[in-house]
């Protein structure tokens, strides 16, 4: 049994100010909404205060303005395996712009920039293990 405008039970509160139900306030602030409704005339046919209904207006369209939240979207992963794996000799010549490998562990940052030889990387992850 829905609410109508026409007919409301109202329950006070301990200050002796009325309680209105949900239902009654979201009615009250859609028709408020509606163009060329005057809020002031709307209010004084229920017998409620013009800043109560405005008040009420305003926090049903905050609440319409509130996006609903996302739920997460997963999104495929495809692993693909190249069929011949470049050596590193051609993959840092293959580049003609300088080049950096920056590899951090924990506090530790090892850098390397220029165009290393494969020696020299070798080396430098060699170092890196344990």
């Amino acid at each position: 049994m829905g609410t109508t405008l026409d007919s409301v039970d109202i329950a006070g509160n301990r200050r002796g100010q009325p309680n209105y139900p949900k239902e009654f306030k979201r009615q009250v602030a859609m028709a408020a909404c509606e163009p060329g409704i005057s809020v002031a005339k709307l209010a004084m046919a229920h017998q409620l205060n013009v800043n109560m209904v405005f008040r009420w207006r305003r926090e049903l369209r905050a609440r319409e303005a509130e996006p609903a939240p996302a739920s997460p979207v997963l999104l495929p992963i495809v692993l693909e395996r190249p069929t011949a794996a470049p050596s590193l000799k051609a993959a840092v010549a293959a580049t003609s712009a300088p080049t950096a490998i920056e590899v951090v562990i924990g506090d530790a940052c090892v850098r390397v920039s220029g165009s290393p030889d494969e020696a020299l990387l070798r080396a430098v992850f060699r170092s890196l293990r344990p």
